[in-house]
């Protein structure tokens, strides 16, 4: 498929981990400053130019910007925003990775209030960028934020049974966040990342597949919450569905089981696994949206094989007429964990050096500069 209006600078982009909750124990992680990246964005901006990666999903921490209710204080993101003007880096901004103030209340009304203040205040800093075409992304994985936190309580709110709840809070936060980017920013792209996942019925148990394909299907329900097809109430509206982020990751996809039995996962040659070049295809028959893979990525030596699979997946759905825009590693760069602080080792990049410089994983960095020369060419003018 040739596409002369690209939306990316690149067919592959690199996402930098940006989440800034709280444990349940009360410690507030920040994994922009764990990972060095918010310390050292011009050279991770660079690393990544040169392994032909010039856009990038990253993020804004709420609780550094806004620490007193209406008082913006963006000290703390500048050096990653000007990070990217001086390296011509294409950045995708996520303004709620799954923090907020100690101030909020999540399931209060004001908490809507407060974060169309943010984004609207963010928007101004953005307008004063004379680069190009701003990108957003309000909220990141509303369904899995509402299903984690708001459902099974093992993530922050730590909630239990206010799931739906939680989901329609961050909804009507994800409109009011794109009517204030928009009241200053009428041209800006507005990106919604959510998991897409695939739940088959048990072989053993083919009674249970109406409740699997419902399970499966609530992967729509937050992306038809704000395009008002589902829940109308809440203010949402076709214009508000602009670009669409598939988060896809070798756990996806599983065996619907009972409460209390253990999970059992699909992987890619199982005779129940979905190939993802049919999620893509059902997500855009669903919704004609710009689409891209917002988030993939596998762990230790798996990850040059997964890129294989997704970008051969994605290569296939393009053939198919399916308008992928791009597939982003995600994170590009290694973490710690959000339970245990282990280096979980997913990314193209290592940790820093002293220098500053992450050492590039090679089984990863070959592959995708393989998959550069596959899939790069559908930027083609």
């Amino acid at each position: 498929m040739i596409k002369s209006r690209p939306l990316f600078a690149s067919f592959f982009l690199g996402g930098f981990e940006c989440s800034s909750f709280r444990t349940r124990e009360g410690e507030r992680r920040d994994l922009l400053a764990e990972t060095g990246h918010d310390r050292q964005a011009a050279a991770d901006f660079r690393q990544l130019h040169s392994l032909g990666i010039p856009t990038v999903r990253s993020g804004i921490r709420w609780h550094r910007v806004e620490q007193e209710p209406g008082v913006y204080d963006f000290s703390s993101e500048l050096p990653m925003l000007r990070a990217a003007r001086e390296t011509n880096t294409q950045v995708i901004w996520d303004l709620f990775h799954y923090g907020w103030p100690d101030f909020v209340e999540v399931f209060s009304p004001t908490f809507v209030e407060h974060f169309a203040g943010l984004a609207r205040a963010f928007a101004l800093l953005l307008a004063q960028e004379p680069r190009g075409p701003v990108m957003v992304s309000p909220v990141n994985e509303i369904s899995f934020l509402a299903w984690s936190g708001g459902d099974e309580g093992f993530f922050n709110p730590f909630a239990v049974g206010r799931g739906d709840e939680l989901k329609r809070q961050l909804v009507r936060a994800f409109i009011a966040a794109t009517q204030a980017v928009w009241e200053v920013l009428p041209q800006a792209r507005i990106v919604s990342p959510e998991p897409v996942i695939h739940i088959a019925p048990a072989p053993e148990r083919p009674w249970d597949a109406p409740a699997a394909e419902a399970y499966r299907r609530s992967m729509f329900q937050a992306w038809d919450m704000i395009a008002g097809r589902l829940c109308p109430e809440l203010g949402g509206h076709e214009r508000f569905l602009d670009v669409l982020g598939l988060n896809f990751y070798p756990a996806n996809e599983w065996v619907h089981v009972e409460k209390g039995e253990a999970l059992r996962p699909l992987r890619p040659g199982d005779a129940l696994y979905r190939p993802f070049r049919e999620i893509l295809r059902e997500v855009y028959g669903r919704y004609r949206r710009p689409l891209f893979v917002a988030e993939t990525g596998a762990e230790n030596e798996a990850r040059a094989p997964w890129l294989a699979y997704v970008a051969g997946e994605v290569q296939a759905a393009i053939k198919a007429g399916i308008p992928v825009e791009g597939i982003c590693l995600y994170p590009v760069a290694d973490y710690p964990a959000w339970d245990d602080g282990r280096r979980c080792r997913v990314g193209l990049l290592g940790y820093p050096d002293p220098q500053g410089q992450r050492p590039v994983y090679p089984p990863l960095a070959q592959e995708l500069a393989w998959q550069q020369g596959l899939l790069e060419p559908v930027l083609a003018p």
